[in-house]
């Protein structure tokens, strides 16, 4: 079964305003990154874990919040499951207590440092590539999470089954499959595979058209 952040490629939701180029529609958005930013930098989950926490809000609140409304509801549910803080301290907005987390606070003047330090995924891996540039792929038929039944993977479903051409190679990294579920790391080589669009959509706008999608190897198989 598919959650229903897993959107793409569905009729009915509009077209994208390609013209909506602000960084910040209203003021509290802003607000709601840093407090993203800041939390996970208590360092008590990772950012697999805070995309799944998105993905699991109910469909009816997935389907009614704005952008970061579901970043702050996913925040909330990961600040209450970690033990950042308990249910009553945040329906009250009050701290019971000096939290043991104080000393690692993300102070104003690394911010700067934390943004342009990002989080790295790359991780050596004993995996050697199956693929090479140029190479024929079949993306997985099923694209659900291989390792948790309902769990988070980057593979996309309106893509499974697809076959692409692998055009770069990017080295081994996390597995967010198995990352966002306290499994490990699990480091494996990632692609970056080309799908033309009618191999995705039986009409396409532009049929000469293709997506470019980043897949580790275990979302592949020789097409």
């Amino acid at each position: 079964m598919s959650r229903v952040h897993d959107m793409g490629g569905r009729f009915g939701d509009g077209a994208v305003n390609a013209s909506d180029d602000a960084t910040f529609a209203q003021d509290w958005h802003a607000r709601a990154l840093a407090l993203t930013l800041a939390a996970g930098a208590l360092g008590q989950w990772n950012i697999d874990i805070s995309r799944h926490a998105r993905e699991r809000l109910s469909p009816k609140d997935y389907t009614r919040f704005s952008y970061y409304e579901k970043w702050m509801g996913g925040l909330a549910e990961l600040l209450i499951e970690a033990g950042v803080v308990t249910r009553e301290e945040l329906q009250s907005g009050k701290a019971d207590g000096i939290s043991p987390l104080a000393d690692r606070k993300l102070l104003a003047e690394k911010v700067a440092a934390a943004l342009a330090a990002g989080g790295p995924a790359d991780r050596p891996s004993d995996i050697a590539p199956a693929f090479k540039r140029g190479d024929k792929v079949r993306l997985r038929a099923r694209s659900g999470n291989a390792l948790v039944n309902g769990g988070h993977t980057r593979l996309p479903a309106y893509a499974a089954g697809a076959i692409g051409e692998v055009v770069i190679y990017h080295g081994t990294h996390i597995l967010p499959d198995s990352s966002a579920h306290g499994l490990g790391e699990a480091p494996e080589p990632l692609f970056a595979v080309a799908v033309k669009s009618t191999e995705l959509w039986e009409h396409p706008e532009n049929p000469n058209d293709e997506v470019i999608l980043d897949l580790w190897q275990s979302y592949l198989e020789p097409a």
